[in-house]
């Protein structure tokens, strides 16, 4: 695979164009020839854009990979400043995946970096610092990559449009690292906001889809700051799940979305199939309870949130003396609001935490409404009389 224009790097000094693309020609397949003819006639005509979108082309052509390093260093690197920077780190980050050598495959996106200007090109300077981000998880160098994602956020956080890539480029990232370091509430957001930057079908592969949707709901179950799975259930990566060995893991999900404990119950003996969630059985029991608690409230109308300890005790399959210790979680973890009678055992919940809502639950938010409104007609009906006299 190696040739002498893929490794002969004259970084840093003119090049005579034509004479690398008639060199070009003659150790390339006849299948990109084209491509060299077209990039002297651009070059040429000082076409930047139409020369930019003609390597492009080249670079995701299958034959082209020998070749790429050598053409975005000796050719690209010759009028770089020319094109629009954006795409110029498009370009680089995809020529960068054809260097095996780790610290010449790092070095190369450094260089690319530091010619790179921040102000003028905000998202090519976080894009290619999510690359470099990436390049660092990949060796093992998570203190590299936990700066470099950090470096590039404080960027982002400032731009107001930003194109889907480079924020794709970043939080598919973040979520890696978080990954890696097994926290899993901040894996769980990135990874989501990852997946509303592509399109799932046509940008992961069947086994991409497939551990994105496994590694998704792994974290749902033990992050210790989700207890809302409703964003996940309505998205149609879970889909990925269906007729798999992992298909039980969704069902696991709904059943703590409805905070169903028996369903839980009768889905437990298949944890030792992911040892993590055996391992973290105690947890998720605990979780389940908040969840069963959250769901019960939520069910209720606004004026019927005094609920009894034994009434808890229940809906959560929790023995009396654990309910107070279930509700001070709910209540630390701020999942509700209210206040508690110790002396009459009760419990006064004011508010619960928004939530997005699964299709089921729109339905009874539907019912309640309805009712409600039922509710508001009898009221009107019978004091419209009474109005009309007194008018």
């Amino acid at each position: 695979m190696t040739t002498p224009m893929a490794v002969d790097k004259a970084k840093g000094t003119k090049i005579d164009v034509d004479e690398f693309l008639t060199l070009a020609v003659s150790e390339t397949p006849a299948e990109l020839h084209p491509f060299f003819e077209s990039f002297r006639s651009l070059h040429s005509r000082k076409l930047w854009h139409q020369l930019t979108n003609k390597l492009l082309e080249f670079f995701d052509h299958p034959l082209s990979k020998p070749y790429r390093v050598g053409v975005f260093d000796k050719f690209v690197h010759d009028f770089e400043s020319k094109l629009n920077q954006l795409r110029l780190v498009e370009m680089g980050v995809k020529v960068s995946k054809e260097i095996d050598n780790p610290v010449t495959h790092l070095q190369f996106l450094t260089d690319l970096l530091e010619r790179v200007d921040t102000e003028k090109s905000p998202e090519a300077h976080v894009l290619l610092l999510s690359s470099l981000a990436h390049a660092k998880l990949l060796y093992g160098d998570h203190e590299g990559t936990k700066n470099d994602i950090d470096e590039a956020w404080k960027v982002l956080d400032n731009l107001s449009s930003v194109d889907p890539s480079v924020n794709a480029a970043y939080y598919g990232v973040a979520a890696d690292y978080y990954k890696s370091k097994a926290e899993y509430a901040p894996y769980y957001k990135n990874s989501l906001l990852y997946l509303a930057c592509i399109d799932p079908a046509k940008d992961l592969t069947t086994e991409e889809r497939l551990l994105r949707a496994h590694d998704l709901g792994i974290a749902a179950f033990l992050g210790d700051t989700i207890y809302n799975f409703g964003e996940l259930l309505m998205h149609p990566i879970l889909d990925a799940l269906d007729g798999t060995p992992h298909e039980w893991i969704k069902k696991l999900l709904f059943t703590f979305n409805e905070g169903n404990i028996g369903k839980f119950e009768a889905l437990s003996p298949l944890f030792p199939k992911e040892p993590i969630l055996q391992e973290n059985y105690p947890f998720l029991r605990q979780k389940i309870c908040l969840m069963a608690l959250i769901e019960s409230v939520f069910k209720r109308g606004a004026y019927d949130r005094t609920m009894s300890f034994q009434t808890i005790a229940e809906e959560t399959h929790l023995p009396l003396d654990e309910v107070e210790h279930l509700v001070m979680k709910a209540l630390s973890l701020k999942l509700i609001k209210g206040s508690l009678d110790q002396v009459d055992q009760k419990a006064q919940i004011t508010w619960v935490q928004p939530r997005v809502l699964s299709r089921e639950q729109i339905g009874q938010l539907a019912q309640r409404l309805a009712a409600w409104n039922a509710k508001l007609h009898q009221v009107e009906e019978r004091i419209a009389p009474e109005v009309l006299v007194n008018s």
